[in-house]
């Protein structure tokens, strides 16, 4: 064979590998997503964990804190999602006749400047039930999530226990004292990025609360929790969380109010992303829009609903992986807004 013949085989073998963990992955969903899950919030939590410890706590008695605020956490989430869901279902056959009637005016209205519009048309095009679609998927699939919630928390505390000892091994493993620091230094990006993330998203869930709230916009606790959920997708996140409360606000209150929490959403998104955020994460960990909107689809057709909400810090940690690689620093150029 010749060496182009090689070559040829060789990207043929890498891409039916590549298939086959990507089949493999899929199937193992329901396994791997409250795995993930369970990662991302030991990754989380790893750093108050350590904070406590360099207060003077025992490392049990640290431990246990940030477990207890992890487990109220998640009862506070699972209360609100119920809560949400059961607002959102009965309440939504009321949106419609609305948005129904608000549609007639309207179309009534071009009707008479003389622009041919059909009200079917339009109805379809201003559905709240296929713009709610995505809001109550997302919140199912959270909830299942937590149901699993027991797992989950234990992994957790397994994974923390076993965070002191994570050194000890990788020194074992690799070797070379630069390998473990370029490790280090990846875990240590990974970790930061995540709990500024988490605290972030926080803020924006609470400040959207307290927004609708204010303007009297109905169930403001499943806007604020969709805008904390979904800030962990930049840019697309935040349209996605903001139309569907848009469109309720219109159905709700009208055009002028619905202006209003559009407007604040902006606000918002522009004070916490433009602000806020590269000032303490840094510019420089940043994903390019298309990177943002292709790993979306590619995490969520793989992970389903939860692996949407966890594609960005999926394809971070990826980006800081090929970042603290000089082979690979070429793929996080590519996944990056920077140049270089």
């Amino acid at each position: 064979m010749t060496n182009r013949q090689v070559g040829a085989a060789q990207i043929l073998v890498t891409l039916a590998a590549l298939v086959l963990v990507l089949a493999g992955l899929q199937a193992a969903k329901a396994i791997l997503v409250p795995f993930l899950l369970a990662a991302f919030i030991a990754i989380i939590s790893t750093s108050p964990m350590t904070w406590l410890q360099r207060k003077g706590l025992p490392t049990w008695l640290a431990l246990l804190m940030v477990i207890l605020v992890v487990l109220l956490f998640g009862l506070l989430m699972a209360v609100l999602i119920g809560t949400s869901v059961r607002d959102l279902s009965g309440s939504l056959p009321e949106y419609e006749a609305k948005l129904r009637e608000l549609t007639t005016m309207a179309v009534g209205w071009l009707q008479k400047l003389g622009l041919n519009i059909s009200t079917s048309v339009v109805t379809e095009l201003l559905d709240p039930a296929a713009a709610m679609g995505l809001v109550a998927t997302l919140l199912n699939a959270l909830g299942n999530m937590l149901t699993n919630g027991f797992l989950v928390l234990m992994t957790v505390v397994f994974m923390l226990l076993e965070a002191s000892s994570f050194p000890v091994k990788l020194r074992a493993i690799l070797g070379s004292d630069s390998s473990l620091g370029r490790f280090e230094f990846f875990i240590s990006n990974v970790k930061h990025y995540m709990f500024i993330k988490t605290l972030v998203s926080l803020a924006t869930g609470v400040l959207v609360t307290v927004m609708v709230t204010i303007l009297g916009v109905d169930l403001p606790l499943l806007w604020g929790l969709l805008a904390f959920a979904l800030n962990f997708v930049p840019n697309i996140g935040s349209v996605i969380a903001g139309l569907p409360a848009v469109l309720l606000t219109l159905v709700q209150l009208g055009p002028l109010r619905a202006l209003l929490v559009a407007v604040g959403y902006v606000v918002i998104n522009l004070l916490i992303g433009s602000m806020l955020e590269p000032r303490f994460l840094g510019r420089g960990l940043g994903l390019s829009t298309l990177v943002v909107f292709l790993s979306l689809l590619f995490w969520g057709w793989l992970l389903g609903p939860v692996g949407m909400l966890l594609s960005v810090p999926l394809t971070m940690t990826a980006k800081i992986a090929l970042e603290s690689r000089d082979e690979t620093r070429w793929l996080a150029v590519l996944l990056g807004t920077e140049t270089g």
